[in-house]
């Protein structure tokens, strides 16, 4: 079985995916999340992803801290027939990008 191919987006490429009613799926840990999420995002850790809870009604982009992980859940959901992009560098190139985050508490978010 090969591994399909994932387009990479940039953080201004997912932003404006995202204002076009692309789904943002945060695959990091719970306190990551807690720290600084992407208003309107999906929160779903990587070991509990289950591409058929996803849908298939609009394109995906994958989020994680720096691109790994949501490269690996782009993989997953590719193969279950998702319309998937990764956003490369993760949170970290969204934060250096200057796009806005927010913690729990709406508050600016932080990545570790």
């Amino acid at each position: 079985m090969t591994t399909p191919e994932i387009p990479q987006v940039n953080p201004a490429e997912a932003a404006e995916l995202a204002r076009s009613g692309a789904l943002l799926l945060d695959v990091r840990e719970p306190d990551e999340w807690r720290a600084g999420h992407i208003d309107g995002a999906v929160h779903v850790p990587l070991g509990d992803l289950d591409p058929g809870a996803v849908g298939t009604g609009r394109p995906v982009i994958a989020i994680c801290r720096s691109g790994n992980r949501s490269g690996k859940a782009a993989v997953v959901l590719a193969g279950a027939g998702i319309d998937v992009r990764n956003l490369a560098g993760g949170m970290k190139a969204w934060d250096a990008a200057g796009l806005p985050f927010l913690d729990d508490s709406g508050r600016p978010g932080a990545v570790g």
